[in-house]
């Protein structure tokens, strides 16, 4: 793989196929490098938390009623149905998810957030933000990230269709 820092590659007449896997390759393995550190002793007991359990739970936080269908969690979360009904057992058996049938559509059943579940998300995810911050903010700066998350949004969205 090229060690030609980022704003180096494609500078020349468009992308060569090297430049367009080295620079994929350098997402990949920051998010490898980075994404442990954000998740480091962040439970609030002080243990390291598996990014699922963290990704459904701030989701669910983050959603107005604490509730989302398991069908979109498990694909917002890059889960099969198996493998995201496994997470979601755990969570439940620990208390802090769910499951609520849904009254008009009983193929749909909701993943929600219990009182338990939002009061352990909320002290993770003031942990999270501190590591946010030092390992995101502080090396792009503002600017930075709001450029990663237009970046982000774009890749996310093209991928949708």
């Amino acid at each position: 793989m090229s060690t030609r820092p980022i704003e180096e590659v494609g500078a020349r007449e468009g992308l060569s196929d090297d430049d367009l896997i080295t620079a994929w390759g350098l997402v990949h393995e920051a998010m490898t490098l980075i994404e442990p550190r954000l998740l480091s002793g962040i439970t609030p007991d002080g243990r390291d938390m598996a990014g699922p359990w963290f990704d459904v739970l701030i989701r669910l936080q983050r959603t107005p009623g604490h509730r989302l269908p398991m069908s979109r969690l498990a694909r917002e979360v890059s889960l099969s149905t198996g493998g995201f009904t496994k997470l979601a057992d755990r969570l439940e058996r620990e208390g802090y998810v769910a499951r609520e049938n849904c009254a008009s559509d009983r193929r749909v059943v909701y993943a929600v957030l219990t009182a338990k579940g939002v009061e352990f998300i909320d002290k993770a995810r003031v942990k999270h933000v501190e590591r946010l911050r030092e390992h995101v903010l502080e090396p792009l700066g503002e600017e930075g990230v709001r450029r990663l998350a237009t970046i982000a949004r774009t890749l996310r969205d093209s991928s949708c269709h």
